[in-house]
């Protein structure tokens, strides 16, 4: 999965500070094989180079509620 620029994100990196932290990518690079490296701004930091395997989507409050009012619609 691919990410984009301006979505939450979760690392998962054991040797990072900010290791279950969600964060806000700020930047996506191509590397010279193709893949995709992300910079990940946190309230207190950044990290750079990570790579997509150590992403994953953030919980979207807004997705929940979207759901929630299609049920009681019908």
């Amino acid at each position: 999965m691919a990410f984009e620029e301006d979505e939450s994100v979760v690392l998962h990196d054991q040797h990072s500070e900010h290791d279950g932290d969600t964060g806000r990518i700020t930047q996506v690079m191509e590397t010279m094989f193709g893949d995709a490296t992300y910079t990940v701004s946190f309230e207190d930091g950044q990290e750079q180079g990570v790579p997509e395997d150590s992403l994953e989507p953030a919980a979207d409050d807004s997705e929940d509620g979207s759901e929630a009012e299609n049920e009681t619609e019908n």
